[in-house]
């Protein structure tokens, strides 16, 4: 069984994917971890994020995995790093190579082969898991994906820059040549702006359960 979420950031994919494989017991995959474990790897290795053989170099020679839903680079654990302002800052420009997409798709789709998963990213129910048993797309304004994205990192940029981010961020996924954030066809639209965590996953599990 695959269930996939998409949707743009901050719109409660990451949350949500996880709560719900936890109440079904299955495995949880974050497909975005990838793109964001690649600029990792980069900027930990002082090189230019934005240099894209580069970055397809370093995505060549390290080596990815996934326990418990937390992502590893080279068999550490990196999950608490992958959210930092400079990771933020890059991964959505890495992540438009279609090299390195190809990359992570090969990865998710062997790591999932013969398990229930629930999986999310920007392109998990168009590209990377067209044929999913069940598609959703979450949804929310900008400004309260900014604040929710605000309230998640206290410590980092202001709402006024995060949601710029996110904006730009928006505008380059909806025009990736590959991989472009849209609604699959058969995909349960789900607009997250006034509900809470608990009310996105009962109409997920209600969704499922017909």
């Amino acid at each position: 069984m695959v269930i996939a979420i998409d949707g743009p950031a901050g719109s409660g994919k990451s949350t949500i994917a996880r709560k719900i494989a936890g109440i079904l017991g299955y495995y949880f995959l974050n497909t975005g971890s990838f793109y964001r474990a690649y600029t990792l790897a980069q900027l930990d290795r002082g090189l230019n994020p934005l240099d894209q053989e580069s970055v397809l170099e370093t995505a060549k020679n390290v080596k990815l995995s996934v326990s418990d839903g937390d992502i590893h680079i080279d068999g550490v654990n990196v999950e608490k790093r992958l959210h930092t302002p400079d990771v933020d800052r890059y991964c959505s420009q890495i992540s438009v190579d279609p090299r390195i997409r190809e990359l992570v798709n090969i990865q998710v789709r062997k790591l999932s082969e013969g398990m229930d998963i629930v999986t999310e990213g920007r392109d998990t129910t168009t590209v990377v898991f067209p044929d999913a048993d069940f598609k959703f797309y979450f949804d929310a304004y900008a400004e309260v994906r900014a604040k929710r994205r605000t309230e998640e990192h206290p410590d980092g940029p202001s709402y006024t820059q995060v949601l710029e981010e996110i904006l730009k961020r928006d505008e380059r996924d909806k025009n990736k040549a590959v991989g472009a954030l849209k609604i699959a066809p058969g995909a349960i639209y789900i607009d997250t702006t006034y509900l809470t965590i608990k009310q996105v996953c009962e109409k997920v599990l209600e969704a499922i359960d017909k």
